[in-house]
């Protein structure tokens, strides 16, 4: 559109678009290392985030990171009768029970040692500016179909799910899982774990505690193996005072005629953490989608009022950066 109108564009851009995100961009760090040169900017703006809602704008500071291990937990060589053998041999299914019930308090306090060590904590500005964010817990309740909000003691939930680290079951496997009863001891019971991370936690730095924990409380009887799954991305949170965001909210303030708020994420896109880690740059989350998109979910959809407002937010951007 600039084109057509000018003839000529206020600046220049380069178009990158990155499509392994969802298997954990293998070939992404490698391609950026050898193509440094060609990659070289001022500010990089991404496409991937999203705004408040259809009336109001914001701008993501932060997005979480993400370590993702599996824990194997075996026994015996094979399932026994747990007549014949319950009380005899140990159960990895308890075993593995036991350990995860070691990793985390019944309160949410993640209680795996030095986890908590390198996150950045919460300054009363930033918990101010989180509580300036709108938030209806009730709300909140409703869309998840959750009995009662959980999270780490001494944080509400915002703050939890914006700004402080987890540690999360995402699925277990162990024994007989068909319909009816089998009586079996399990030989092998595994479970599949991911943390997300706050900044300046390190992925490999959270594994290597989990794998450590494990060793250490492991339960007599049984042998347990911590395993990495495909996933990673390092935590994001853009400095204070960073200029392209800054710019950023100018306009948005233009376009919606009012200031975005200034939010986090829990999620991870973890080409932020890889730019800013090899080009020195802290991209900025200029995006219009949002939140009841069904995004990663059947009948995913964008709005097309919200496809021409993009255009013209973009088209303003690089008008302001080019003047």
């Amino acid at each position: 559109a600039i084109l057509a109108e000018t003839g000529t564009l206020p600046l220049n851009v380069k178009f990158f678009f990155e499509g392994q995100e969802e298997i954990g961009s293998p070939d992404l760090g490698p391609f950026i290392t050898e193509n440094l040169e060609k990659l070289q900017a001022d500010m990089i703006f991404s496409a991937d985030g999203g705004q408040w809602d259809t009336e109001t704008p914001q701008l993501v500071l932060g997005l979480k990171g993400l370590t993702s291990l599996e824990i194997t937990v075996t026994g015996a060589k094979s399932d026994l009768h747990s007549g014949m053998h319950g009380g005899g041999v140990a159960n990895p299914g308890l075993a593995l029970a036991h350990l995860l019930a070691s990793m985390k308090t019944p309160d949410g306090h993640i209680t795996i040692d030095g986890f908590y060590d390198e996150v950045v904590e919460l300054t009363a500005e930033d918990r101010e500016a989180i509580a300036r964010v709108p938030w209806d817990e009730e709300a909140y309740l409703a869309q998840t179909g959750a009995p009662a909000t959980h999270g780490e003691p001494g944080f509400s939930t915002r703050e939890n799910l914006w700004a402080r680290p987890t540690f999360e079951v995402n699925g277990l496997t162990c024994g007989w899982q068909g319909a009816g009863t089998k009586t079996v001891l399990p030989s092998v019971a595994s479970a599949k774990i991911t943390c997300r991370l706050v900044a300046n936690q390190s992925p490999e730095k959270v594994f290597e505690m989990i794998a450590a924990h494990v060793d250490a409380h492991c339960p007599p009887g049984v042998t347990a193996e911590v395993s990495r799954n495909p996933g990673r991305a390092d935590p994001f949170l853009v400095p204070a005072g960073h200029n392209a965001t800054a710019i950023a909210g100018q306009v948005l303030e233009e376009v919606y005629g009012k200031a975005p708020h200034q939010t986090r994420a829990g999620g991870s896109i973890p080409v932020m953490s890889t730019l800013l880690d090899q080009l020195g740059l802290h991209a900025v989350m200029f995006a219009f989608g949002h939140e009841d998109e069904n995004q990663h979910a059947p009948n995913e959809f964008f709005r097309l009022p919200t496809f021409r407002l993009g255009q013209t937010a973009y088209a303003r951007l690089m008008e302001r950066l080019g003047s």
